[in-house]
């Protein structure tokens, strides 16, 4: 069920909800937290669709600032999603313009749930500083994506010199399949033959390859190459040297990677580029800091940027 209600009030939004709950016997009990999306009027649909299916595996109260035209006359357009249309959770979209074009706090605040965490997302255009804006001043967990940002790297920087524990990136989420993967070759090396160099190879544009260079530099302590695949999307492929033979871990599609050791056959795993409801239901399981994250983007960052040598492919 989808109610609009133009030229409303966010006290008017909370009546229509009450009252829609007395109808139909919606009702947000098992609601474990408010999800806050923030974006520009237009783009929201994709974000509501993800946020839907994560709220499957975590119900919640999904709330979506679409930010309209700073130059149109001062309105709130409201709108409300039930059942069927809001997954297991209760969309409620509001639309400002004019004065209220930007995402302001007192917008939210009557549509909270009492005592429940509260959750940032910004699936574009994040703010410079997201702890510091007015919605992330009052989150529990601050999500941005450096992906959708015009200039990644930059974005990454940004991120690292304002974080706050709390914050993350998806760009860093769609990594966890990988890091698993590294990780559980790395546990099995002995200190007979230790990793002496390292290369990654991603896209140009992509903040995970960055990332993921940034923890296996930091965790290993060798000189790292980055390869920049202008022709590619995502990470496409680790090397690890060491005397006894490199290892290699290598998705050249979408879907699939093949694993290489010396000594050992090829071993085909199954590495699929994650979608935007994967990596927001992984964060929602978690409102604690992310530690790792915080120790790469503040300080592996910036030690990979002064050593790492960069490659087109």
């Amino acid at each position: 069920m989808i109610v609009d209600l133009p030229k409303t009030t966010t006290s008017k939004v909370t009546k229509r909800i009450v009252k829609l709950r007395e109808q139909g016997g919606v009702v947000t009990l098992g609601r474990v937290l408010t999800l806050v999306i923030i974006m520009k009027a237009g783009l929201e649909e994709d974000a509501i669709e993800a946020a839907n299916l994560a709220s499957r595996e975590h119900p919640c109260r999904i709330i979506v600032l679409a930010e309209g035209e700073a130059d149109e006359p001062t309105r709130l357009d409201g709108q409300i999603r039930v059942g069927g249309d809001a997954g297991a959770s209760e969309v409620i979209v509001l639309r400002g313009y004019g004065e209220l074009a930007g995402a302001s706090e007192s917008l939210v605040s009557a549509l909270l749930l009492p005592d429940a965490p509260i959750v940032a997302w910004w699936p574009h255009a994040a703010p410079p500083d997201a702890s510091g804006s007015s919605i992330g001043r009052i989150a529990h967990r601050r999500i941005t994506d450096s992906a959708n940002e015009a200039d990644p790297r930059a974005a990454l920087r940004r991120i690292g010199e304002t974080y706050t524990a709390g914050d993350t990136d998806l760009a860093w989420t769609r990594l966890t399949n990988w890091r698993i993967q590294l990780a559980a070759v790395l546990d099995q090396l002995t200190t007979e033959a230790p990793i002496t160099a390292l290369t990654v190879e991603g896209a140009t544009d992509s903040p995970s390859t960055l990332l993921l260079a940034a923890w296996l530099h930091r965790a290993l302590q060798v000189p790292i190459t980055v390869v920049e695949d202008r022709s590619g999307t995502g990470i496409r492929r680790v090397i690890m040297e060491r005397a006894g033979g490199n290892i290699e871990l290598f998705r050249p599609g979408n879907t699939e990677a093949i694993l290489t050791q010396p000594g050992q056959p090829d071993q085909r795993i199954s590495l699929p580029r994650r979608t935007a409801q994967d990596c927001l239901a992984e964060e929602l399981r978690r409102l604690d800091p992310d530690e790792v994250f915080g120790e790469v983007i503040t300080e592996g960052l910036n030690t990979l940027f002064s050593d790492e040598k960069v490659v087109q492919a």
